[in-house]
């Protein structure tokens, strides 16, 4: 009976955290799910999702060049190469984890919260540097399901009101019974069962669910993922204490390499995770992970993601110009050449927002295909104008004469921006053409908050990744490359 009444609380938590606690979060793992699940689905998609959120796209750059996951140190500028570099779909679990963090952040944190996602993180790096020495060809894999692996825990926490005070209190007033046990007597089930269950509901991965349900023969990787368990939980008193030095010598026993030898390793990777930590945003939980003087010194503020519009970058501009032109011998479509375009005009120049328009098959209009920046799925969806001749109408003179235009609080002598100002809201802002084929085929357009308005050396920049679009779609369409509708 108890077991019965255990499992129904159990389905009413994980509905509860589903429906009405962390909503936002599976729409968010359904939206990544449906690009990274696509066989069809391309880069530039995955890129777009990223994007079209200036701090996490600020995130996932600090991610794809810590040494976590590019220990190459390959210098990753773009959220392109960010895909290139680590793989497709570790980027779209990287994103997963990062919206994950974030939902569990924007809750009402209890202390154990930032407690047990500081542990997580630890745990991670450490299950994958075991990972490593046990010949994984998963280790990243082994570091996010080490990541995720007590979401149900933090979850709880989170949300779980008088059930959680309850427990709380039990846990600091018996420290000497297992946690597990309290939990069956207080909440009627263990917590990693909610983890598990949770990780089936969000499709987080058969190791998350694995390693918490627990094999009678587990893998080395869910090993390792176990062993940085122990490891960060046991040093969370002191590096030198008699639980830390067991928890040392077991993992060292399991990797197979001296204790002497891997120590200084180990304390390396406390430091590495507080920077992880803080590049996933999770600044209270980087100081919370012990990292021991010989760790070397981490300033957690320097490492905090930014989260406001990009600003002007130049040598990121030289260098997806130059990628640009790299791309060029690979064949690429033009859906790529247009990412990399509208990138470099969006986080090169420092714009709010970048729009990337398309005339339909039947001449008569053009529509927004790909959008970067403040609320941009919003704003491509709205991008529509009729190539109805309407006198001195801006798209419409941009089509017919080939022509840029720099706004600048009003509109030019002859020229109507009516029916763009309805669109974008903005009085000021940049369009220029592309052509193939010898004709106008669609624009660009990106605009900047008021407060910090474009320079000249800014309209020279947005033509230049214009001027390359149009060189790049040339290319591309001789070769019969075409755009994906």
């Amino acid at each position: 009976m108890a077991d019965e009444q255990g499992r129904a609380d159990l389905q009413d938590w994980i509905a509860r955290i589903r429906d009405r606690d962390m909503p936002v979060f599976g729409r968010t793992v359904q939206e990544v799910r449906s690009v990274t699940e696509d066989d069809s689905a391309s880069a530039s998609r995955l890129s777009r999702v990223i994007l079209q959120d200036a701090a996490l796209t600020a995130k996932v750059l600090k991610l794809a060049n810590s040494v976590v996951f590019n220990p190459g140190r390959q210098h990753v500028s773009t959220v392109s190469r960010a895909i290139v570099v680590l793989g497709f779909d570790l980027v779209g679990q990287i994103v997963l984890s990062i919206h994950l963090v974030d939902a569990l952040l924007a809750s009402g944190l209890r202390e154990r919260v930032v407690a047990e996602m500081a542990r997580c993180f630890h745990a991670a790096v450490q299950a994958r540097t075991a990972a490593i020495a046990k010949g994984s060809k998963a280790a990243e894999e082994v570091f996010i399901a080490t990541l995720l692996g007590q979401v149900g825990e933090m979850a709880f926490w989170c949300f779980g009101g008088k059930q959680a005070i309850a427990l709380d209190k039990a846990m600091c007033e018996r420290p000497d019974e297992k946690p597990e046990d309290l939990q069956m007597e207080i909440i009627g089930f263990r917590l990693r069962h909610l983890t598990a269950a949770l990780a089936k509901e969000w499709q987080l991965g058969p190791m998350v669910i694995a390693a918490a349900e627990g094999h009678a023969h587990p893998s080395d990787d869910e090993l390792a993922i176990l062993q940085g368990y122990r490891l960060a939980k046991a040093v969370e008193g002191g590096w030198d204490t008699p639980e830390a030095r067991i928890a040392l010598e077991t993992y060292a026993d399991f990797t197979g390499r001296p204790l002497k030898e891997i120590t200084g390793e180990l304390t390396h990777n406390a430091a590495e995770a507080a920077r992880v930590a803080a590049h996933f945003g999770a600044e209270a939980a980087a100081r919370l992970i012990p990292v021991p003087p010989e760790g070397g010194l981490v300033d957690i503020d320097a490492e905090v993601a930014e989260v406001a519009d990009p600003t002007p970058d130049p040598l990121l501009q030289l260098k997806i110009l130059r990628d640009l032109s790299m791309l060029l011998a690979t064949k690429p479509s033009l859906n790529e050449v247009l990412q990399l375009v509208l990138e470099g005009i969006y986080r090169g120049l420092g714009m709010s927002r970048a729009v990337f328009a398309l005339q339909s098959a039947d001449r008569t209009k053009v529509l927004g295909k790909l959008a970067l920046g403040r609320d941009a799925e919003k704003l491509a969806a709205h991008f529509s104008f009729a190539l109805d001749n309407r006198a001195g109408d801006i798209v419409g003179v941009m089509f017919a004469k080939s022509a840029t235009f720099w706004l600048r609080g009003e509109a030019p002598e002859g020229i109507r921006i009516d029916r763009l100002v309805a669109v974008t809201g903005r009085y000021d802002g940049m369009l220029a053409p592309v052509r193939a084929g010898g004709r106008v085929i669609g624009f660009f357009y990106a605009d900047r908050q008021p407060s910090n308005p474009p320079d000249e050396e800014t309209w020279q920049g947005f033509l230049h990744f214009v001027q390359q679009a149009t060189l790049c779609f040339e290319y591309v369409a001789a070769g019969g490359t075409g755009l994906k509708k």
